[in-house]
């Protein structure tokens, strides 16, 4: 679920860049007549959207309702449609809130309505990619967005877009060649962080830890900057670090006070860190602020953990029903360990046969498979899931538990073990699992060669022998 939660934050900041492409500027009306008065509130939206930064919400509602009140009064206004398009698009990615995304299409398609695709309207087309993204749609983000890199390829914002939507079709190589044509044309923090993520899904932790360091700190907003911070506490808690997690979470949240990516992230680390009542308000905190999919599976994992099961019941419960666009992989964890595996391969069965071919989807493929008791063919997903370059502690789960399934015990014990010295505290119920599951493998067998017998790290008890994918750079 974790690399849902970097991915919402990178997918905020694609729809960021739209709502830059799209973005008026505001010329004072007094020019010439002394300084100009500092920026209001709409205003500092769109300096915002022009740096590809994430605006404050408050701002971000205040530019709303400016291009509300402006259309009212010129309905034929194509680029203020497409404006208003994005804002809404950027303001429900950002909140969880799926009612501003029928609006956010209301108004791009009026855009399109005043100024067709024919006749150029780059905005409104970026828009609808961006909107797509949001709702999850990647091969229409993805259409969308090559109709106007074609166009246009200098143009900067749609890049971002493009990005979202080949990682989520599992078009890795697209991706790379998307990001390096972003960083041709366009630079600051926004950049800096999307280069983070592309090093992350790399396997490059240390690069991936020095471009989110730089993302912050040319970032220029609280809420920019609070982003990054919560990007690289993303990142600590990925490598097995939680204390320095939430000390990146917490530096976060003193800028922006209920940043709903740091509220979990600060959750999750107080977990991790046995500070169990701490973190059941933490997450009822993160959850009133944004109530993503992959959040309440989370917290419902912690409350199960702990006994709470009627809680716990109750946050599975609030998941199935949120409709949320963009949660089948979430939707397909959460049957394959809480509720039916074979309804749960089904549902991901049909977003594989769309396109969507992520690793986050293959792992969830493969899971629910292997709970159905089709372990033989859910080891290929979960071979895809572990061998594209991301060093995820779930996924190397996932795999040890189909290899013991599979009566193939020394893989299972390898990826168990890398799993577990990834990040030991991964989750609160799968991390005591996979030690379980260790245990009841057993030693490796005395008669296997010196030199493939994995050696064990002092005090942890882990492997040392690197993942089947190689070891990651830095």
């Amino acid at each position: 679920m974790k690399t849902e939660n970097v991915s919402r934050t990178v997918l905020a900041a694609g729809v960021g860049a739209v709502l830059a492409a799209t973005a008026l500027l505001y010329v004072p009306e007094f020019a010439g007549q002394g300084p100009p008065p500092p920026p209001g509130p709409a205003e500092r939206a769109v300096i915002a959207a022009h740096a590809g930064a994430q605006a404050a919400l408050p701002d971000l509602a205040a530019l709303i309702a400016d291009r509300e009140k402006w259309l009212r009064a010129h309905p034929e206004d194509e680029a203020s449609w497409a404006e208003l398009g994005a804002a809404y698009t950027e303001r429900g990615s950002r909140l969880g809130d799926v009612r501003d995304y029928p609006r956010a299409e209301r108004a791009l398609r009026r855009s399109l309505a005043e100024r067709p695709a024919a006749r150029g309207n780059p905005d409104a087309q970026l828009g609808l990619g961006a909107l797509a993204g949001a709702r999850g749609d990647w091969r229409t983000a993805k259409e969308w967005g090559e109709r106007v890199r074609k166009a246009d390829p200098s143009r900067w914002p749609v890049y971002p877009v493009l990005i979202d939507a080949y990682n989520g079709l599992g078009e890795y190589q697209a991706a790379q060649k998307a990001m390096e044509s972003l960083e041709r044309l366009h630079a600051g923090a926004m950049v800096r962080g999307r280069a983070a993520e592309t090093y992350r899904d790399r396997g490059w932790r240390e690069d991936a830890d020095a471009a989110a360091l730089d993302a912050a700190a040319l970032a220029e907003t609280d809420t920019e900057k609070a982003a990054a911070l919560a990007r690289l506490g993303d990142l600590a808690w990925e490598r097995g670090e939680p204390a320095e997690a939430l000390g990146r979470y917490g530096a976060a949240l003193r800028l922006v006070r209920d940043h709903g990516p740091s509220l979990a992230g600060r959750a999750r680390t107080l977990a991790a860190l046995g500070r169990t009542e701490e973190a059941v308000r933490g997450w009822r905190a993160a959850l009133e602020r944004l109530p993503l999919p992959e959040y309440l599976l989370e917290a419902g994992e912690l409350y199960e953990s702990l006994g709470r099961d009627g809680e716990a019941r109750a946050l599975y419960g609030r998941l199935r029903t949120s409709g949320r666009p963009g949660a089948e992989a979430t939707l397909g964890l959460l049957d394959a360990d809480h509720g039916d595996p074979a309804a749960a391969a089904v549902r991901m069965r049909a977003e594989w046969a769309r396109g969507h071919r992520s690793v986050q989807v293959a792992d969830a493929l493969g899971w629910a498979l292997h709970r159905s008791g089709a372990s033989k063919e859910a080891l290929g997903y979960a071979k895809r899931a572990t061998e594209e370059g991301l060093r995820s502690a779930p996924f190397m789960y996932h795999r040890g538990e189909i290899e013991r399934a599979l009566d193939q015990p020394g893989p299972a014990r390898r990826h168990l073990e890398e799993a577990l010295r990834i990040n030991p505290e991964f989750s609160p119920l799968r991390a005591r699992r996979a030690s379980e599951a260790l245990a009841a493998l057993g030693e490796p067998s005395d008669g296997l060669p010196a030199e493939v017998r994995p050696e064990r790290s002092a005090g942890t008890g882990n492997s040392s022998v690197a993942t089947a994918s190689g070891p990651a750079r830095g």
